[in-house]
C-alpha cells in the first residue's frame, strides 16, 4: 500500500510548522505498514488559493494512480471549501484511492468513513440547492417589483452614428468609437438608413432623416 502525504501551512514561521503535520502522518502510515510514496508540501500557501503547486502535483499523480491513499492532517489543510473537498473525494473514489484525515479520524476505506463522505456530499449538495433557491427567489421578487433583469441594452445616438458614418467610418470602426457591438451598429443602420450600408453612401443622410 503506497500513501501520499499532503501538508500545508499558510505562513512560514509565526508558530506554524508543517513538521507537526508530517510527524503525525508519517507515524500513522508506519503504524499501518504503508509505504510513503511522496510528501507534497505547500509552505506559505493560503488554503483559499485555487492553485497550489504541491496539491496540483498530488492530483496529477493521483490521476496516474501512483499511490493508493492520501493522508492529510486535517480537512482544512487540504480543501479550500466543502465543495472542493467533496469534488476531490469524489475523484479519489472513482480512482480507487482512499482518503484519510488524521485529526477528524476519517478514513474512506472504512464503512464509517464512506458514510461520512456520503453525509458530507449530501450537506454540500444541500448548500448548493439552498443558494440556488435563494437566487431564483431573489430574481422572481425583483421581477415582480418591476426590475429589469439581465444586461442593460446599449443605446445609440442615431444622429451621432449617421454623422460618423458620413465621415467614412466602417461598421467596425463605428462600433469601436461608440463602444457598442458591431451587430448593434449594423442593425441600427439597416433599420434607420439601409442605404448607408451600400458601397455608395451618397445622399443617405437625406433618406435617413425623411
Amino acid at each position: 500500500m503506497k500513501a501520499a502525504i499532503y501538508g500545508r501551512v499558510s505562513t512560514i514561521g509565526k508558530g506554524q510548522d508543517v513538521d507537526l503535520q508530517l510527524r503525525d502522518l508519517r507515524n500513522y502510515a508506519q503504524a499501518r505498514g504503508w509505504k510513503i510514496f511522496k510528501e507534497y508540501i505547500d509552505n506559505g500557501v493560503s488554503g483559499r488559493k485555487d492553485k497550489r503547486p504541491a496539491l496540483n502535483q498530488l492530483m496529477n499523480d493521483a490521476r496516474k494512480k501512483r499511490f493508493d491513499a492520501v493522508l492529510v492532517w486535517r480537512f482544512d489543510r487540504f480543501a479550500r471549501s466543502t465543495k472542493h473537498l467533496v469534488t476531490s473525494l469524489d475523484e479519489f473514489n472513482h480512482l480507487g484511492i482512499d482518503f484519510i484525515s488524521f485529526m477528524e479520524n476519517i478514513d474512506t476505506s472504512s464503512p464509517v468513513g464512506k458514510a461520512m463522505f456520503t453525509i458530507t456530499s449530501a450537506i454540500s449538495e444541500l448548500e448548493a440547492d439552498i443558494i440556488r433557491e435563494r437566487v431564483i427567489s431573489g430574481l422572481a421578487n425583483a421581477k415582480a417589483k418591476g426590475a429589469r433583469l439581465g444586461r442593460p441594452k446599449a443605446e445609440l445616438d442615431i444622429s451621432e452614428l449617421i454623422s460618423l458614418r458620413e465621415k467614412g467610418l466602417t461598421v467596425r470602426a463605428l462600433a469601436r468609437e461608440l463602444d457598442v457591438s458591431i451587430g448593434l451598429v449594423h442593425k441600427t443602420l439597416k433599420n434607420c438608413c439601409p442605404k448607408s450600408l451600400d458601397n455608395s453612401r451618397v445622399g443617405f443622410r437625406e433618406i435617413a432623416v425623411q
